[in-house]
């Protein structure tokens, strides 16, 4: 709905009143106007780009990474099948995104740290910077790209309701490879 594209963080969306159609134009004009049209989304000089899918940069992939969250689930064989549903949380925080890659958050403690991780579908390790909001548990996560370096992946975004959350972060930012920026 429009009224949602009037919201500033910390605000959050409001969306539940919203059937799903509705809901997904709301959330799709806030990450067109934030991320996809935006010609200056970059976050330290370095511009941000979607993983890109067989090539091609995939807007459609990355509102999905960004408004729902992979569960897995089991059919009749008890085989796991992996799909991904719609995440409130991540949702209404959509437009944080935008204000925290322009660094523009003055009421939290922010932690913006690279880590080394391995990549088990590349099979490789990849560094992967992270901008922490302690103070209101949200996360957001790059990747730098290969290639020429000036200019990051968003990988993901998502809010810290899962009770391993916080720990997990926290054990990341000790970790050795780790180096806060």
């Amino acid at each position: 709905m429009p009224f949602n594209k009037l919201k500033k963080y910390p605000e959050l969306l409001e969306l539940n009143s919203l059937d799903e159609k509705a809901r997904l134009k709301s959330l799709r004009g806030i990450f067109d106007r934030d991320i996809a049209d935006n010609e200056n989304f970059k976050f330290r000089g370095k511009r941000i780009y979607p993983i890109k899918t067989d090539g091609n940069i995939d807007m459609d992939r990355e509102f999905a990474h960004l408004t729902t969250e992979e569960i897995e689930s089991f059919d009749e064989q008890e085989k796991a099948i992996k799909q991904r549903v719609y995440d409130c949380f991540r949702s209404e925080r959509l437009h944080w995104i935008r204000t925290h890659v322009e660094e523009q958050v003055n009421d939290s403690n922010i932690l913006v740290f690279n880590i080394t991780e391995r990549n088990q579908r590349k099979r490789m390790n990849i560094e992967r910077t992270y901008v922490y909001n302690k103070t209101r548990k949200y996360v957001i996560v790059f990747e730098p790209q290969m290639r020429n370096g000036h200019s990051y992946y968003l990988l993901t975004a998502y809010y810290l309701n899962k009770s391993y959350g916080e720990k997990q972060m926290e054990k990341k930012m000790k970790s050795a490879s780790c180096r806060v920026l």
